[in-house]
């Protein structure tokens, strides 16, 4: 038997290479995502045939991170499906493009409410059931942007990211005592094997944007092919699939706080670094260093890891 798995946004991108990746390893994975009956289907149908070509326990729940009754749903969907919950993995996010000033007030707070509100609406719903049994993994993916290099035209979308990066650290000390742990991937700027750029959002008000085209023309073109060029031969968003499966299947307890996935080594790791391990002092000098670790009831079950059936794949095509 392998774990039950949520993951948000699971209908490209990170999100369906780690689907995909869990299930290969033997998990029961729940690739959630908005629409499954209209411009999702056709993905809700990749998923079903992978599972059937692979034969693997791949399944698709409906769930729009911007909604707190569908977020409810998906999870009473999971535990009435699987009978478990023992991973959350917080994927979904929306990407925006353009100058800072460009975008109206409600525009950024429509990119905070995808990648930062949706995670808390997932929570809501998942941990009263992960707290009740007494052990868990909630895992976000991030990204390298919190902590590293940041080239300009992308401020909404940095700005939600590190918004989420300081909820998840302070959702690790928050939930440690209920024996769940908390695990960050933070992937650097892979430049292909996902929609972020593709469907990302651009300012609707335009009477500023000519200003910057005078002094900025080209910006993003440029951003994209240096960030490209940085890139090492062969670099995949499957890495990042891979790590998270790599987290996954850590036993309970032994999972590392931060894992950074950058080929183009953007410095985020570094400075990273510095900032947890300044956490981990603080906390201890305060005398709560016991929540730098999960630790659950010494009574509880649920508190092994359960192994997988299926050997893990270690690279995806």
């Amino acid at each position: 038997m392998g774990r039950t798995i949520v993951i948000t946004g699971a209908g490209s991108g990170f999100g369906a290479l780690a689907a995909r990746a869990l299930a290969d390893a033997g998990h029961t994975v729940y690739a959630a995502m908005r629409d499954t009956g209209g411009r999702n289907a056709h993905r809700v149908a990749e998923a079903e045939s992978y599972a059937a070509e692979h034969e693997v326990d791949l399944r698709t729940v409906e769930l729009d991170v911007l909604s707190q009754e569908s977020a409810d749903a998906a999870v009473a969907t999971v535990l009435a499906g699987a009978g478990a919950l023992d991973v959350v993995v917080h994927n979904a996010g929306h990407m925006v493009t353009g100058p800072a000033e460009a975008f109206t007030p409600a525009e950024l707070a429509a990119v905070y409410d995808t990648n930062v509100l949706g995670t808390q609406r997932v929570n809501r719903a998942a941990l009263p059931h992960l707290r009740a049994q007494e052990h868990g993994l909630v895992l976000w993916v991030g990204s390298s942007s919190t902590r590293g290099g940041t080239p300009p035209y992308l401020a909404p979308y940095f700005a939600a990211k590190a918004a989420m990066d300081a909820l998840a650290v302070s959702y690790a000390g928050e939930l440690a005592r209920f024996g769940i742990e908390t695990t960050i991937v933070v992937p650097g700027a892979f430049t292909s094997g996902t929609e972020h750029f593709a469907t990302g959002g651009h300012p609707s008000e335009r009477t500023v944007l000519p200003a910057y085209e005078e002094r900025y023309a080209g910006l993003m073109e440029q951003v994209a092919e240096r960030l490209a060029a940085l890139e090492p031969a062969g670099t995949s968003a499957s890495l990042v699939a891979d790590a998270i499966v790599e987290v996954v299947d850590t036993p309970h307890g032994k999972r590392p706080f931060r894992v950074h996935v950058d080929p183009s080594n953007d410095g985020s790791e570094e400075v990273s670094g510095v900032a947890d391990r300044i956490r981990a002092e603080f906390l201890a000098r305060i005398g709560l260093a016991d929540l730098l670790t999960p630790r659950p009831s010494p009574t509880s079950p649920a508190a092994s890891p359960r192994p997988a059936v299926r050997p893990r794949i270690a690279s995806r095509p």
